[in-house]
C-alpha cells in the first residue's frame, strides 16, 4: 500500500481549507502581509498539490499600506463551491474586515470583494437546502447572508462556545446527513491548539457537543508534529473522510523552534456514531486510494517565462515599476523602493522556505545598485547576503540589533551568491575543549534548530558567515508567518539572471515530504 510523508504543502502554508469538485480538490492557505494573497492549489489526491495561482492577486483585491503590521493582513480563507461557482471568504485585518469573492474558475480572475458587515476573523460559508447562506466566524457566531451583496439578514447569532479553552475560532459549519456540525479550532495556535466539533439539527442550533472533545490535539505529547489545529474536513469520492490541517515541526532544545511557519497536513476520519474520529497526525499515513504521484517541476527559476510564478511574493505590495522581466530578457530586474529591509516599503520578491534543509543559489549583476538574497521573517528578523560598492556582506538583523558579520571583497560584474540552510553540523564547527566552554558561555552552543551559511560561489566555496537559525524562527521572532527567502535591492537597480531552490538531505524524511508540493 502506498503511503505519503506529511506536511502535504510544506513550509509557511498555514490555515488550509479544502473543497472537492467531482475528482479534483482545492486549498488555500493564510498569507498575511504577503501579496499576492491566498495562495491556491489543486489536487487529484489530497497529497500530491500544484499552485495554480493566487486567489488575491492584484490591488483592487488585497489593500495592504505599508504601515500595516507584519503578520497582519489576510487571516484564513475558507474556500467552497456552490451552483458551479468557487467562493472565497476571509478576513483582510489591516483592512476593512471580511470579506468574499467569487469565481467560475479556481485559476480565476476572481472577483473584486464583497464586503460584509461582521466582527471577527476566520470567517466560513454553507448553504441549506432552500438556498440560505450561513457565515460562520470566530467567537463562535452563524449568521445568514447574501453573499452577493454581502448583506446580513439574519444574526450574528452566538451558538457554541467551544469547550472552554482559549480563542475558539476557525469554525467551519457542515451539512452531513440530517445534521449540522460545527468544528472549531480552540486552545490557541500554539501548542495547546485542537479541534472540537459540536451537532445540531439546524445551523441556528442549540449545539450538542462530541462526547470526547477536542477530537484533536497534540498537546502536552512528545511527537514531532506539534500545534496541530484549524482544520477543514473533506470527503473523497470513495466516500472516505479526510482532514486537512495546519501544525509544526519545532527543532532544537528547549522550548523547541519552529521556522518554516505553520505547514498543511492531511489526516483520514472515520466516523463512529454519528461523530468524527482522528487519530493522531503521523509524520506518515496509508495514502488515499486515489494516490497520484507527480513529477514535481524544475526548483529553478531562469525568469524566461512573460511572468512571476505564482510562488513568489512580496511583503505588502509590488508595484509595476518595481521589478521588470522585460528590461532585460532572461533576468529579473528589481528597481529599489526602499534603503533597506528593516522598514516597509523596500524591493524584495520571495518564496517560502519549505524544507529543514535546502540550498538556494541566485545568480546577481548588481550594477552600480545594492542587492542581494534575505532570509525573512519580518523588518526585525532577517538575515542577508548583500552586494554592493565593490564589497559582499552579510548582515544579521535581530530585533533592534543589525550588525554586518562578514566581508569580503568582489570585482565587479555578475556574482552568484549561495544560503546553505542545514540542521545537521551545527553551529559551532569542529572545537577544541577550551572552544566548546567559550562558546557555551557566550551562547553560541548549537541548540537552535538549524544554521544558515551564507558564501560566494559553488558548492566548494568557504562560507563568509554561518548564523544560528534560532532567532529567525517564530519563537523568537513571534507572529504567524514562517521564513520567506528572496531577492532584493535597497539602492539603483540589480538584476538576477535564476534563482534556484533544492531541497537537500532528502535521505532523512522524517519530519519531511517526500510528496512535495510544486509552488513554483
Amino acid at each position: 500500500m502506498p503511503t505519503y510523508n506529511n506536511p502535504v504543502i510544506s513550509g509557511f502554508h498555514p490555515d488550509p481549507s479544502v473543497c472537492r469538485v467531482g475528482e479534483d480538490y482545492y486549498l488555500v492557505c493564510s498569507s498575511f502581509e504577503y501579496f499576492p494573497g491566498v495562495p491556491i492549489f489543486h489536487s487529484r489526491d489530497l497529497v500530491h498539490w500544484r499552485q495554480i495561482g493566487n486567489v488575491l492577486d492584484r490591488p483592487g483585491q488585497l489593500d495592504l499600506p505599508d504601515d500595516s503590521r507584519a503578520s497582519g493582513g489576510i487571516y484564513a480563507p475558507t474556500i467552497r463551491h456552490h451552483d458551479g461557482r468557487f467562493y472565497m471568504i476571509t478576513t483582510n485585518v489591516s483592512g476593512k474586515g471580511n470579506f468574499i469573492v467569487t469565481s467560475e474558475r479556481p485559476e480565476g480572475p476572481w472577483s473584486d470583494p464583497v464586503w460584509i458587515d461582521l466582527p471577527g476573523i476566520d470567517p466560513d460559508l454553507a448553504w441549506d437546502d432552500d438556498g440560505s447562506c450561513w457565515c460562520a466566524f470566530s467567537g463562535v457566531q452563524v449568521a445568514r447572508i447574501d453573499p452577493a451583496t454581502g448583506t446580513v439578514l439574519e444574526g450574528p447569532l452566538k451558538v457554541w462556545s467551544g469547550t472552554g479553552l482559549q480563542h475558539p475560532e476557525a469554525p467551519h459549519l457542515y451539512r452531513i446527513g440530517d445534521w449540522w456540525y460545527l468544528m472549531v479550532a480552540e486552545g490557541g495556535t500554539d501548542r495547546g491548539h485542537s479541534v472540537s466539533i459540536a451537532r445540531a439539527r439546524s445551523p441556528r442550533g442549540p449545539f450538542e457537543p462530541a462526547p470526547v472533545n477536542p477530537i484533536l490535539t497534540h498537546r502536552s505529547t512528545d511527537r514531532p508534529i506539534q500545534s496541530t489545529g484549524h482544520a477543514d474536513l473533506v470527503s473523497a469520492p470513495d466516500g472516505t473522510w479526510w482532514m486537512v490541517l495546519l501544525g509544526t515541526r519545532p527543532r532544537g532544545y528547549f522550548p523547541g523552534f519552529h521556522s518554516l511557519g505553520r505547514e498543511t497536513f492531511l489526516t483520514p476520519v472515520r466516523w463512529e456514531d454519528g461523530w468524527p474520529q482522528v487519530g493522531p497526525v503521523l509524520e506518515q499515513h496509508p495514502a488515499p486510494a486515489s494516490w497520484q504521484p507527480i513529477d514535481p517541476e524544475p526548483s529553478r527559476d531562469d525568469f524566461d517565462g512573460p511572468a512571476l510564478a505564482p510562488g513568489w511574493i512580496s511583503p505588502r505590495n509590488r508595484t509595476d515599476s518595481s521589478w521588470s522581466l522585460s528590461d532585460r530578457p532572461g533576468w529579473l530586474t528589481l528597481n529599489a523602493t526602499g534603503p533597506t529591509l528593516d522598514r516597509a516599503g523596500h524591493t524584495f520578491i520571495g518564496r517560502r522556505q519549505q524544507h529543514p534543509d535546502c540550498w538556494i543559489s541566485a545568480r546577481l549583476d548588481p550594477g552600480t545598485g545594492r542587492a542581494g538574497l534575505s532570509v525573512r521573517m519580518d523588518e526585525a528578523h532577517h538575515y542577508d547576503i548583500e552586494v554592493g560598492g565593490g564589497e559582499a556582506s552579510v548582515i544579521a538583523r535581530i530585533g533592534p540589533l543589525r550588525q554586518a558579520v562578514a566581508r569580503r571583497p568582489v570585482p565587479p560584474g555578475p556574482v552568484t551568491l549561495v544560503l546553505d540552510v542545514r540542521t545537521t553540523d551545527l553551529l559551532p564547527p569542529t572545537v577544541t575543549s577550551a572552544a566548546e566552554e567559550s562558546a557555551d558561555q557566550i551562547g553560541l552552543w548549537p541548540n537552535g534548530p538549524d544554521t544558515i551559511a551564507f558564501s560566494l560561489g559553488g558548492p566548494e566555496a568557504a562560507p563568509l558567515a554561518e548564523l544560528d537559525g534560532r532567532y529567525l524562527s517564530t519563537e523568537v521572532g513571534t507572529g504567524f508567518t514562517g521564513r520567506v527567502i528572496g531577492m532584493y535591492v535597497t539602492e539603483g537597480s540589480a538584476a538576477f539572471d535564476w534563482f534556484d531552490y533544492e531541497q537537500t538531505n532528502i535521505s532523512d524524511t522524517k519530519g519531511d515530504t517526500a510528496s512535495k508540493s510544486d509552488v513554483g
